[in-house]
């Protein structure tokens, strides 16, 4: 009961029913979900959060922002060193500039709705299902399981591809222009990296490929980034753009690499550098 009465509170159970997975409303959500990523590797399902909690929702990652680490640097869409060796025309070899910063989970209150939903096991349910997934799994890294991404203005979240085959986010203030959310679906599979289109998009001929979304606050969108290049497009005006990131995974006891981990958070852990456990399922660049 505790469980059900945290979603009624946070989600519109009305339009997504979580607490009720042999329900038709969960299957309708479901299945839409499915045909979405099917067809574009993305999906948004609107209006997740309860209107009278947007504010709230907005109001928290506005308290939370100042705990980012904020770091301007040089990186590529793959985010791998760039002195890696790779042939001359390769896309990893164009250098892009990340602009965004994350608040780590440990800044982030148990409180915070954000983490109430992240930590609901129906939630987490719900969101295996819309993946065709028999289970999903919390992040075992204690900084980058769950993260708000900051985007200020004149700063952007640069093209890149997801670690993760599978991402959950959520948008919790909108900037005042700029900050969209741009993707390239299926740009590469696991067992094609498509160099040549990914360079197109890299070096601004590549429209043809490129998708835009409209995101708005308490939206939940779910997404297939280890595929589809995407980035966050320059913000600008006086606001701020953030988003919570939901990490997940299909295995337990992930934990990310050293290396990233102080790329995105500045500092790493005794458990990062204890083991690296983050395996791979393909052999693409990260």
């Amino acid at each position: 009961m505790a469980a059900t009465g945290v979603l009624d509170e946070i989600v519109d159970t009305a339009r997504y029913p979580l607490e009720s997975p042999d329900s038709v409303g969960w299957r309708t959500a479901v299945d839409a979900a499915r045909a979405d990523l099917a067809e574009s590797g993305c999906t948004v399902l609107r209006e997740f959060i309860r209107p009278e909690l947007v504010e709230t929702l907005r109001a928290q990652g506005e308290d939370m922002a100042p705990h980012a680490h904020y770091e301007v640097e040089r990186v590529n869409a793959y985010n791998i060193p760039l002195d890696t060796e790779l042939p001359q025309d390769h896309p990893g070899r164009i250098v892009l500039e990340r602009g965004n910063a994350f608040v780590p989970r440990d800044r982030i209150p148990v409180d915070a709705l954000i983490h109430r939903l992240y930590t609901s096991a129906a939630f987490q349910r719900f969101v295996a299902d819309c993946f065709d997934l028999p289970e999903l799994h919390e992040y075992a890294d204690p900084l980058a399981g769950l993260c708000l991404n900051v985007v200020a203005p004149g700063m952007s979240h640069p093209w890149h591809f997801d670690t993760n085959e599978f991402t959950v986010s959520m948008l919790t203030q909108l900037p005042e222009a700029g900050g969209v959310f741009e993707y390239c679906p299926g740009i590469r599979s696991p067992h094609a990296e498509n160099l040549a289109d990914v360079r197109d998009v890299l070096t601004g001929s590549g429209e043809r490929l490129i998708r835009k979304l409209e995101l708005r606050p308490g939206d939940l969108q779910l997404f297939q980034g280890r595929f589809s290049l995407h980035r966050v497009s320059p913000v600008s005006g006086g606001r701020q753009r953030h988003s919570a990131i939901f990490a997940y995974t299909d295995r337990p006891g992930v934990i990310g690499t050293v290396e990233r981990t102080r790329q995105l958070f500045g500092r790493v852990l005794p458990e990062h550098v204890a083991e690296d456990r983050l395996v791979r399922g393909d052999r693409l660049l990260d």
